[in-house]
This record gives C-alpha cells, sequence and structure tokens, in this order.
C-alpha cells in the first residue's frame, strides 16, 4: 500500500504546480487526449486537480470526471476547486488504488506523473484496465521514465497498446 505525501510537501506541490499551470495550461495538454463532451473521465493520482478542473469543464455538464488520490489535501483541495468554479461534474475519490468505480465505465483514464512513486505499479494498471471503456484510452505522462521505460511499464502486462504520442502524453489502447 501506498503512503501519502506529508502536507507540507504537498502544499508545496500544489504551489508549485499553479506555477506550472500558468506557463503550460492544462488544457494544452489535454488536447493531445481528444475528450469530447459527456465523456467520462478518471484521474488516477489527481493531486490538487489542475486536469481534473480542466478535463470537467471540457466534458461538460453531461460529462464526469472521477479525480482520485492517496492524499486527504488532494481530495479537499480539489472539491474546492470545483465548488469555486460551479462544477458539479467533478467527484473526488480517496483510495490507493481501488476507484470503486463499475467495469467499463471510463472513457479516458489520465495517469500523469504518477507511475514512478507506486508501490504496487501492475495493481494500479489492471484497475485502470477494468474501469476502461473497450475503447477506452490511458492517458499517460510521466517526466521520471524515459520513453522506452513508459512504453514497457505500461504494456509488460498485455493489458494496453500503445496508441499514439503527442507531444507531452502517450495515449494507450485497452487490450482485450
Amino acid at each position: 500500500m501506498d503512503k501519502p505525501t506529508a502536507d507540507f510537501d504537498f502544499r508545496a506541490m500544489s504551489w508549485f504546480f499553479k506555477l506550472r499551470d500558468f506557463f503550460q495550461p492544462r488544457k494544452e495538454i489535454l488536447a493531445e487526449v481528444n475528450i469530447k463532451p459527456g465523456f467520462k473521465i478518471l484521474d488516477y493520482g489527481c493531486g490538487p486537480g489542475s486536469y481534473a478542473v480542466v478535463a470537467a469543464q471540457m466534458v461538460g455538464e453531461k460529462g464526469m470526471v472521477y479525480a482520485l488520490d492517496i492524499h486527504p489535501l488532494a481530495i479537499q483541495q480539489v472539491q474546492k476547486t470545483a465548488a469555486r468554479k460551479g462544477l458539479a461534474n467533478v467527484e473526488a475519490i480517496l483510495s490507493d488504488c481501488a476507484t470503486g468505480l463499475p467495469d467499463a465505465s471510463i472513457d479516458v483514464a489520465l495517469l500523469y506523473d504518477t507511475l514512478h512513486d507506486l508501490g504496487e505499479p501492475d495493481r494500479v494498471l489492471a484497475e485502470l484496465h477494468r474501469v476502461l471503456k473497450p475503447d477506452g484510452i490511458l492517458s499517460f505522462s510521466d517526466h521520471h521514465l524515459k520513453e522506452n521505460e513508459i512504453v514497457s511499464r505500461v504494456t509488460d502486462k498485455d493489458l494496453f497498446k500503445l496508441s499514439g504520442k503527442g507531444k507531452k502524453v502517450y495515449n494507450f489502447a485497452k487490450v482485450h
């Protein structure tokens, strides 16, 4: 089981992300995923919600974003930001792996800068595979890993295959 980062570290990371997001808007990165209105998105390891909030705006009122994190402060931050922005289509989930979502219910799972920190990455990838729809996409980025590590770590259990690479993200299709 993974453990959340210390509260101070989480707050420092959140501050850094606000600065990062100002210079590199998350919408530009999510554009590489081809998110459509009405989609159901899972932001796995959502942190303070940089991607979850933008994704919620992209999917619109008929879509839904599930923002999952192990850290209670992340969940609080996502809920607070979604409320402040009037986004009723964001649901925060406090968990170290299990999403509690139904099988094949998610159009896109975001796994950004998280895999390198996971104690049981195969367990998380199996959960993402379970919740993704048959034509679902796992959008992946982790600046701590090299390209060959990214592709091999995500595809080595035959749950996903690389379907596309953008400037910032790798998109993987669910293997049936």
